[in-house]
């Protein structure tokens, strides 16, 4: 099944103080550490930011938002426009335990769905979900129209919403894991413990 991974890097990271993909963790950048995990599993690997010159070491494709300053919704226009495959997996740059079999089980329940939504511990994960490339224009228009938020764009979406119950070949630690994200220093300092933990434990 052919899908691409679209990796949004565009964020001002205003709470962390400094570039959140950059944050190295076990001797690698979180960037570094996600497009591995998901090299080889998708066909096509894209990565949004809006500063290529600073990610030229990734050799990845680039693409930059066509509405800059409009958030985390223009980086998924920005890459559903860019891709090549309708079947698309968006994740966000500050999650150092992404999972790429967790991502292909996503992809893999899309089926005639717009986008799947995980929804763990009753929260919405947006930024680790499966989009369809034909969604973009309706992601245009919600930007146009200055509905920014991502829930706004999932209410004029055919969406499957999957919980734990869906998802029970992956324990309730991992899940929590896999959707752990950085957006504070304490944070990247829990992600360097956890991943100093599993290095010691032979899970790196």
């Amino acid at each position: 099944m052919k899908a691409t991974a679209i990796i949004l890097s565009g964020g001002k990271s205003s709470r962390m103080g400094t570039n959140k993909a950059l944050l190295k963790i076990n001797e690698k950048t979180n960037i570094e550490r996600i497009t591995g995990t998901l090299n080889g599993l998708f066909d096509d690997i894209i990565l949004v930011t809006n500063d290529p010159k600073t990610f030229q070491f990734l050799g990845l494709k680039m693409v930059s938002d066509h509405y800059p300053g409009m958030g985390p919704l223009a980086g998924v226009h920005a890459g559903l426009k860019a891709s090549k495959n309708d079947l698309n997996f968006i994740v966000a740059c500050d999650m150092p335990f992404v999972s790429g079999p967790l991502a292909m089980t996503l992809v893999n329940k899309c089926g005639d769905y717009d986008a799947v939504i995980p929804v763990i511990n009753g929260s919405q994960h947006p930024l680790f979900a499966v989009i369809k490339q034909k969604v973009a224009n309706q992601v245009a228009q919600n930007i146009e129209e200055g509905r920014l938020a991502m829930r706004g764009l999932l209410d004029h979406l055919n969406v499957l919403y999957v919980t734990e119950a869906d998802l029970k070949e992956y324990s309730g630690d991992d899940l929590e894991r896999f959707f752990f994200n950085m957006n504070h220093p304490h944070e990247y300092e829990d992600a360097k413990k956890r991943a100093e933990a599993d290095f010691l434990g032979g899970n790196s």
